[in-house]
């Protein structure tokens, strides 16, 4: 114990005895108590302790609610055109000339994705588009996209050797409304395609040209 409590202490025993000798006069219990108030108010605090060990880990909280599901994806408009061989594409594509597409498979009936002819094809809104296109042809050769007659550089697709498919996908983005797409072979090369007929059996074969609006 601090030595100055005991002391402290000690004089309340001996203060207490002389106020009981002094017939317990209040004013001398008084200033006993006054002055050990006053004494304990200045001893000074101890060090402080140190830390505890840090409790366990209280439980996990309840998963919370799940969110709202987002939008839907969509799709703005879509066409699908194709051709069978035979009876399509009975000549060959020549050199700067387009692949045609003559037959409607499934459309947006409300779209603005049409035909100009059986090559041609007008994107009436301005927006990106998914383009696909997939031709059987017999020689060795190219194929690529045009907009409003321009080649689309990005676009060309070909096939050195063998009897694949040629087949190519991009993304197209139109500036002005009524862009005009077509599939092409591409002038300045040298081989006019066939589009092949009866590919690999005894049933006319189709080519592809599926549009897809993204946005």
């Amino acid at each position: 114990m601090n030595k100055k409590i005991v002391f402290i202490l000690l004089m309340v025993s001996l203060l207490g005895v002389k106020a009981n000798a002094a017939n317990n006069n209040p004013a001398t219990v008084d200033y006993v108590q006054k002055y050990v108030a006053s004494q304990i108010a200045n001893i000074p605090a101890g060090p402080t302790g140190p830390a505890g060990a840090t409790g366990s880990a209280g439980p996990a909280g309840a998963t919370g609610a799940t969110g709202p599901a987002g939008p839907a994806g969509t799709v703005l408009d879509f066409a699908d055109f194709f051709a069978l061989m035979p009876p399509d594409n009975a000549a060959t594509v020549a050199p700067g000339a387009d692949v045609s597409f003559p037959q409607d498979g499934p459309v947006n009936a409300s779209g603005t994705i049409t035909r100009l002819g059986f090559s041609s094809f007008n994107l009436t809104n301005i927006g990106t588009y998914q383009v696909m296109f997939q031709v059987s042809v017999s020689e060795a050769g190219q194929l690529l996209l045009t907009l409003n007659g321009a080649d689309l550089a990005y676009t060309v697709v070909g096939r050195a050797t063998g009897t694949s498919q040629i087949v190519g996908i991009a993304l197209v983005q139109t500036t002005s409304v009524n862009s005009i797409l077509t599939v092409r072979n591409p002038a300045g090369n040298a081989t006019a395609l066939t589009i092949t007929p009866l590919a690999g059996g005894t049933r006319p074969v189709s080519a592809h040209l599926v549009i897809t609006q993204l946005q």
